[in-house]
């Protein structure tokens, strides 16, 4: 059944209570074309509430298309697509009063205050004028603009703009918010801030939709990630998944001298890993398929007697994921390279 919803401006967050236990978003082999251009094909996927989605993909590969289709921007042309239970094509109306949007670039109104902005969203929601300006107040204090809050938005900088948009989306406490690579152009500090605001926003219970080319971005905030290449998906699960399909853990150990280096390379294969020797730096690289296998790895070198300089164990990273993803894309020529 569909999720209901009593009046446009409730809880701040959306309250996972009462969740029917059905996915927020469920997609099925959306297809989108324009004309001959096939922006989007066989796309499926489905995403909790209270998670937070990550859509990454090169320019072109369908990314907004997928956002605007979910949003009620455009109508797919193959699949289908609900959003809390609603039909995007044949309910769009439930759905618009379910989600809020934020695009690439901050839509807010620079010749209004910040608090103005906030009252004028809500009001145009059908809230009364007190009922408005005490969510104003609410999501003024919440995002950091307590000081700025009576200034003209024109006066901010792109953070605070952003900071703003988002807090105007949030008016009328969104079940999901699409965020269309909000973080773009922001400084570490103001992107740190946007990041700690969707963390709270989905522990709240709030489902979020967000597109990025940041790595960092999606591996910090994301539930799931799904990657995009010419429209299709190309691998989904979650962060820790597919950097354990794609990547390894890699040890690096450094020793004072060359004996020591090669007697820990015989170690290391005798342990079944295929190590590498840097004969200049003293340097031992193996990769570690589980954690558990660096543990007889330092004890051998205890037990020897072994003096170790440094030991530095790498996780795989989304970098290295999405390179290899890339490059077998290119290779089988599925997609155009960035």
């Amino acid at each position: 059944m569909p999720e209901n919803r009593t009046n446009a401006l409730g809880p701040l967050s959306s309250s996972r209570t009462g969740a029917t236990g059905l996915p927020r978003i469920e997609v099925v082999d959306l297809g989108k074309s324009y004309g001959p251009v096939t922006a989007l094909t066989g796309v499926t996927l489905s995403v909790a509430a209270g998670s937070v989605l990550a859509v990454l993909g090169h320019n072109g590969a369908g990314k907004t298309t997928l956002v605007d289709i979910l949003a009620t921007r455009t109508r797919p042309s193959t699949g289908s697509a609900t959003v809390c239970g609603f039909d995007v094509t044949r309910d769009g109306h439930q759905v618009r009063r379910r989600i809020a949007l934020t695009g690439q670039f901050a839509s807010i109104d620079e010749t209004l205050t910040a608090r103005g902005n906030l009252v004028l969203v809500a009001r145009l929601m059908g809230a009364p004028a007190k009922a408005a300006r005490a969510r104003a107040d609410e999501l003024i204090e919440l995002f950091g603009l307590v000081e700025a809050a009576d200034r003209v938005s024109m006066t901010f900088s792109g953070g605070m703009r952003r900071r703003l948009d988002l807090a105007a989306c949030l008016v009328g406490s969104p079940k999901v918010l699409f965020l269309d690579e909000p973080t773009t152009g922001l400084d570490p500090v103001s992107r740190t801030g946007l990041w700690t605001t969707v963390r709270l926003l989905a522990r709240e219970g709030t489902t979020v939709v967000l597109t990025t080319q940041y790595l960092e971005e999606a591996d910090r905030l994301a539930d799931d990630l799904v990657v995009l290449a010419a429209g299709a998906v190309v691998a989904s699960g979650t962060p820790t998944e597919l950097k354990a399909k794609v990547g390894a853990r890699t040890a690096a150990v450094t020793f004072p001298d060359a004996w020591s280096a090669r007697w820990a390379l015989e170690e290391f294969t005798r342990l079944g890993l295929k190590p590498v020797l840097d004969p200049d730096a003293y340097v031992v690289t193996a990769a570690i398929p589980a954690a558990g296998q660096i543990v007889p790895l330092v004890r051998a070198l205890d037990q020897y007697g072994v003096t170790v300089v440094d030991l530095t164990v790498t996780e795989p990273t989304l970098d290295e994921v999405y390179l290899a993803l890339h490059r077998a894309a290119w290779d089988t020529a599925t997609w155009e390279a960035p």
